[in-house]
């Protein structure tokens, strides 16, 4: 496991899973449940929902978990058949990306498998909320997430914003590297 952030008081999150079999109760949501329990872990009150792979289902749920949440994460739908759409979704509802992070999660996913390089989830923001897309396959799922743990503190304090990192340094914070601005 990673090391764990430090994340703003009232942290939430939601999880939300797109998939054709788990929203027609066909299927049990293990994927959502393993995010949902290691977000818990971490300090977050989570919420979650269920959509069918549908993209305006999809980006009707991103936007209203964006409004309510500061991290968005979905898993499910990122992989290559006509109805994995949950990054079209996602592209449509945010207002910048952060390929960075999505990279990251690739690369890491890449050690494992290299089936890790057909997913095509994407991390973006909305509002001040980051969204990020996870593979729907638990292990996957958990792997990638792994990678975004320790970022997410920071992540979610700098679109807060406005984030003076000399002064957080100087207040103690070590976990912010040296010669950010």
């Amino acid at each position: 496991m990673t090391a764990e952030p430090r994340l703003p008081d009232g942290a939430s999150a939601l999880v939300l899973t797109a998939s054709d079999r788990s929203a027609a109760g066909e299927r049990a949501d293990t994927s959502g449940a393993s995010i949902a329990q290691r977000l818990a872990a971490v300090g977050f009150a989570v919420e979650r929902a269920v959509v069918p792979d549908d993209r305006q289902a999809i980006a009707e749920a991103l936007q209203a978990g964006a409004a309510r949440h500061r991290l968005v994460i979905t898993t499910g739908g990122t992989g290559l058949t006509p109805r994995d759409v949950t990054p079209q979704a996602t592209a449509s509802v945010v207002d910048y990306e952060v390929p960075g992070i999505a990279e990251a999660m690739r690369a890491e996913g890449l050690r494992f498998t290299p089936f890790a390089a057909l997913s095509r989830g994407i991390v973006g923001v909305r509002g001040g909320s980051l969204i990020v897309n996870l593979p729907g396959s638990p292990k996957g799922a958990l792997e990638s997430l792994e990678v975004v743990i320790p970022l997410l503190a920071h992540a979610l304090e700098t679109l807060a914003g406005p984030f003076d990192h000399a002064a957080a340094r100087a207040r103690g914070r070590s976990d912010l590297p040296e010669g950010t601005p």
